[in-house]
Order: C-alpha cells, then sequence, then structure tokens
C-alpha cells in the first residue's frame, strides 16, 4: 500500500492546544468500516486462512540522508567463526535501494517508524528544517511514524508544519516555486497531550487496511521527552505514561474491530552485545537486554502483537515476555537509517488477529554494495547544491579522525575537544570567566572524520561537518555553581534518572576525577576524586561553569545544573566550536585527537 492519500491529511491536523492552530474536527476520522472481503495469501499466495504481512520498520534516521562518516557510518557484525567486523552502512540512497527489494514479491507490505526521523540533523537537512527529510521519507512510502524527542526540537508549531506542509514562517520557502507539502505519512502521538484542553496533539492510532487486512499502529514518545527537549520545545504539551497510553488506545482499536496492533514507541533498551545480530533472547527469551523497555514490554497488553522501538540507537530482536508470560516481538534498527527490520506478521482472516507464535524478525544491514537510488541521489544534489555555500566554507584542521558519536568510551576525544572550545570561548572575564566546561554526550552527533567528504582535502573541518557534530545551535551559558552542586552533577551522571544508563559529561582541561564501576549509584564518582587543575573542589566555594543552556535548564537528568546563578548568555555552541578550530589549527598545525586521561575508570 502506498502512503496515505492527501484527501486523509485534514484528519490527521494537529490539534490547536498547545501548537495555537485552529482546531480540527473529529482526530481520528476515516476509521474503517467492517473488514472488507478479499482473500489470498502472503509471499506464496493461496494460504487461504492466514496471509503474512511484511513489515518493514527503522528508528532515528536523524536527517542522515547523505552515508553518515566514519565509524558513526558503521554497524558491527558477527562472522559465523564468532569474531566480529565492522561494515559501512546507512545512506538514504541505499536504504531505498534495500527497502524497495525487501518489498518485490510481498502483496502485503507495510513501512512503519518509531520516532526522530528529524531533528538533531546534518546541515543538509538541519539548515532546511529538515524538509529533505520528510521528502526523503514520502519518496521512501513510509506509511506511519511515532513522534520521537526531537520531533519536538522546534516545537509543536513547526511539528504541525512538518506533518501538514508549508512554508517556514522565518526560512520561508527554500526552492522557487516550490512549497513543502508536508508528510504524506501520519505522525502518531498518543501520549502527547495539549495541556489546555487534554486532547492528543496529534492522531493517537493509525489503521492500515489492504484487501481485507487491517493492522492498527499506536504511536508514543518516551514520558521523559521534556527531560531531554529545551523548555520552549514542549511548552503547553503533557507526556502521559507509555505504557497506559497504548492498553488505552489498543482497548480503542479492539472495539473498532482493529485486532492486530503494533506499538511504535519511541523508547528503547541496551542489548549485551553491540553486534547487530546478537541474539538477545539468550538464555531466555528477552534476558539480553535491559533498560526501559523491558518494563514497557513487561506491562504492555497483550493485545498488542509487537513493539517497535528506538531511542537508544541500539539493534536489536527479542522476544519479551508480555503480561500474560507469552514472547512478543521487541525490534530496535540501530540509527541514521543504517539498518532496517523485516519483520512477517502472520493475519489470520478468521479471528483478524495476528498469530504470535508466527512472528519472525531480523535486522538487516543497509549495506552500500548496492545501487543507489536515482530519485535520492538526485534529492540530495538537489538540496547539496543549496547548502553549498555554507556547507562547504573550511572552519579549521584536524591531524586523525576524532570520535565522538562512534566511540563507546565513557570519555570521547571530540567530547574533550568540545569542552574545551567551550572553556576557552567563555574564559574571558568580558564572556562569563569560565574555569570549566561541561558537554553532555547525546549532544556530539557525528565524528570529525580526517578523509576528505566533498573535494574540501583530507583534515579539512567544514562548516558543514562542524554543523553535523552539533546541530542544536544551543546558546552558550556560564553560571555560579557552588563545588557541592558541581559534584552532585557529577554523581547524577550515574544515578538518578541517569542510574541504569549512565549519561557522563564531556569535561574540559583541568576537571579530573575517578569513575568507579565497581560501585553503585552515587557512590560511583567520590567527592574527593573531584579536582580542577589538581586542587581538590570545595564544596563551598563557588565555580563559574560553562555548559549549553539545554544542561543549564537541568537537562538530561541534571538537576544540580538548574540551580546555577549569575548566569550570562553567550554564543551559540556552534560558533564557539568554529571559533575554536580557527584560532588553534591550520594547515600545517593542524588539531591532534586530544588525549582522554580526565576521567579515570576503576572497573
Amino acid at each position: 500500500m502506498s502512503a496515505t492519500p492527501k484527501k486523509n491529511r485534514a484528519a490527521r491536523r494537529l490539534l490547536a492546544g498547545a501548537a495555537g492552530l485552529a482546531t480540527v474536527g473529529a482526530l481520528v476520522a476515516a476509521m474503517p468500516a467492517g473488514a472488507q472481503s478479499g482473500h489470498g495469501g502472503g509471499k506464496g499466495h493461496g494460504h487461504g486462512r492466514t496471509v503474512d504481512v511484511q513489515l518493514l520498520s527503522f528508528n532515528d534516521l536523524h536527517g542522515n540522508l547523505e552515508a553518515p562518516a566514519g565509524s558513526s557510518g558503521q554497524v558491527t557484525r558477527t562472522r559465523p567463526d564468532g569474531t566480529t567486523e565492522k561494515v559501512d552502512a546507512g545512506g538514504v540512497e541505499y536504504l531505498a535501494s534495500h527497502l524497495r527489494t525487501a518489498r518485490k514479491g510481498n502483496r502485503y507490505s507495510v513501512t512503519a517508524a518509531a520516532g526522530d526521523l528529524i531533528g538533531a540533523s546534518p546541515l543538509m537537512s538541519g539548515l532546511f528544517h529538515d524538509e529533505p527529510t520528510v521528502e526523503a521519507l514520502n519518496k521512501l512510502k513510509l506509511d506511519v511514524t511515532s513522534v520521537g524527542n526531537h520531533e519536538f526540537d522546534e516545537g509543536a508549531k513547526e511539528l504541525a508544519r512538518i506533518q501538514n506542509g508549508g512554508c517556514h514562517p522565518t526560512g520561508g520557502c527554500y526552492e522557487k516555486g516550490k512549497r513543502f507539502k508536508g508528510a504524506d505519512f501520519p505522525y502518531l502521538a498518543a501520549n502527547v497531550t495539549s495541556e489546555k484542553t487534554g486532547k492528543p496533539l496529534l492522531d493517537p492510532y493509525f489503521v492500515w487496511k489492504h484487501k481485507g487486512v487491517k493492522i492498527g499502529f499506536i504511536g508514543v514518545t518516551l514520558e521523559g521527552t521534556p527531560n531531554i527537549v529545551t523548555a520552549e520545545g514542549v511548552k503547553g504539551l503533557k507526556f502521559g505514561d507509555e505504557v497506559e497510553t497504548i492498553n488505552k488506545y489498543a482497548k480503542v482499536l479492539e472495539r473498532k474491530g482493529v485486532k492486530s496492533i503494533v506499538a511504535l514507541v519511541h523508547e528503547g533498551g541496551a542489548p549485551a552485545s553491540q553486534s547487530v545480530d546478537y541474539d538477545c533472547d539468550s538464555p531466555g527469551a528477552g534476558d539480553g537486554i535491559s533498560g526501559p523497555i523491558t518494563d514497557i514490554a513487561k506491562k504492555v497488553s497483550p493485545q498488542v502483537d509487537a513493539l517497535v522501538t528506538g531511542h537508544t540507537h541500539q539493534a536489536y530482536v527479542c522476544s519479551i515476555p508480555d503480561p500474560s508470560g507469552k514472547p512478543r516481538m521487541v525490534t530496535s534498527a540501530s540509527s541514521y537509517g543504517k539498518l532496517y527490520t523485516d519483520t512477517t506478521l502472520t493475519y489470520d482472516r478468521r479471528t483478524k488477529d495476528i498469530v504470535r507464535t508466527a512472528v519472525k524478525s531480523a535486522n538487516r544491514i543497509v549495506t552500500r554494495d548496492v545501487p543507489k537510488a536515482p530519485d535520492m541521489t538526485s534529492l540530495i544534489q538537489r538540496w547539496n547544491a543549496l547548502a553549498a555555500p555554507i556547507a562547504n566554507k573550511p572552519q579549521g584542521w584536524i591531524s586523525a579522525d576524532i570520535n565522538g558519536r562512534g566511540s563507546t568510551a565513557y570519555e570521547k576525544p571530540l567530547g574533550n575537544l568540545i569542552a574545551d572550545a567551550q572553556l576557552a570561548g567563555l574564559a574571558p572575564a568580558d564572556k562569563g570567566g569560565a574555569q570549566l566546561a561541561l558537554m553532555n554526550p547525546g549532544g556530539i552527533r557525528s565524528d570529525l572524520v580526517f578523509k576528505a567528504s566533498a573535494g574540501e582535502g583530507d583534515g579539512v573541518v567544514t562548516y558543514g561537518e562542524a554543523f553535523t557534530v552539533q546541530p542544536f545551535t544551543n546558546m552558550m551559558n556560564v553560571v555560579d555553581l557552588t563545588g557541592a552542586q558541581l559534584i552532585a552533577a557529577l554523581q547524577q551522571q550515574v544515578s538518578g534518572s541517569n542510574e541504569a544508563s549512565p549519561k557522563i559529561l564531556q569535561v574540559s582541561k583541568g576537571l579530573t576525577y575517578t569513575l568507579d564501576t565497581t560501585k553503585s549509584g552515587a557512590a560511583r564518582i567520590a567527592a574527593d576524586s573531584v579536582k580542577l587543575n589538581g586542587q581538590a573542589i570545595d564544596p563551598a566555594k563557588t565555580y563559574r561553569v560553562a555548559m549549553n543552556e539545554f544542561l543549564a535548564g537541568g537537562g538530561d537528568g541534571f538537576p544540580a545544573l538548574a540551580q546555577g546563578k549569575n548566569k550570562l548568555v553567550g554564543a551559540s555552541d556552534l560558533d564557539v566550536f568554529n571559533a575554536y578550530l580557527a584560532a588553534n589549527s591550520t594547515a600545517t598545525t593542524p588539531l591532534a585527537p586530544p588525549a582522554t586521561d580526565r576521567i579515570k575508570v576503576v572497573q
């Protein structure tokens, strides 16, 4: 089935509430009447009572239309002999080819996603408020997606525009004579409601229909979205419990005669292995995965037949037991379009339900050894030409790859470089007098790659590459924190909401401490190990600390950082980063990757 026709667009408009737009009537118009008659099989045809429905899914694309560079664009797979290898993967030209090939011969095929398709995108998409990505997803024939936290980066009004089309309020129309037409697929946000009206911001669910087969999709984002998005982005919105919301709408769908249900959940887990083909049902169902999605999966109503998940950028295909103890498929396809999940749902025409015992699923690598999809190549060329004057400007030089996103270590070379740049930019007395800088690891979106990407020359860092590393354009803040608050913040990296999956801040030169992973909670960071330029941090003393506005607002589970006083707002994180590259590197004296010796890890 192709994407939803235009005439249904009105039924999916965002509701007024937070968006401040004209309220649209019935939230879910165009629900199906009784099942249409029809027969046929899946791939093999003629099964009679059951048909195989192919569900293709992905998540966390983040506007990566071009194949991601360096280690950000690689996945790990296990060879037959048990050793692992890294494989170059991703790029929408290849994703389109893989999906189109996968659909061939499948009479029943639906494509769904689990959020963060836009936001935190490389320059080619981010510069144009992700219109290029939405255009690519329309061409990919995406049928439905849930929202993720990054869909809220620019607020509800901008999300309304992404869904419904129209030119950007300040950017305008980017191509002469062309108006952005919006997403051909519905964005689902069942657990996002307007604080004023209590109504869902977007459609809570969508029913896919093809030749008498009906499958309902319920979309939710993580309840904790407000903790990881700027306050402006989630103004006027309320984020509800994922499980309660899914269970509520599963009942609604059931009452409407839709018995086959898939939940699209922008929340995820951490498999015990980074290998994309790891069996996370070993030794038992769902034993090889931990994190928030495991609790959600164990509580979501058995009426739901599968969960397509995201957010953690991990790859897994697990069967986590539902509340009745029966295994149920829970999948995630890494990030940046490097994988897609291929799931077979066997649909019973008589019960109108999925035969859960027959559900099969596997993650497939989006390898770059297939022909590129020509329509995606021309889309990329078109938008790249528009971005080129800004994107290709050199900002500085590096002597080797500086890994950020692609590093699995707690302390990342690129994290150190960014923190050093922030300290350098905000240390002068008139710029805030910062003594140290802290950077959130989730804000580092890529690696800095030595190899030339677009003819700029090896070692040259272009504006486009710098933007891809830090695409949020967060304003820098410098605040007063007491030594006690600073130590509390470092302990919040591994306790509170970050205990299960630590968020290790990247620190500027001169700040050192010990992270003892053999201990638990806040005790993992001993207060007396925290030093600035060799001197123990004094809990009673005040320090000037630089960080982006997201962290200064307590984002990512750091309430201690929101206690800062005497705030000075500086330049954007990207401007500070580019200024540092310009001041500290030349073609003959490029920047080397910084040593990672600030956080001593005890294991």
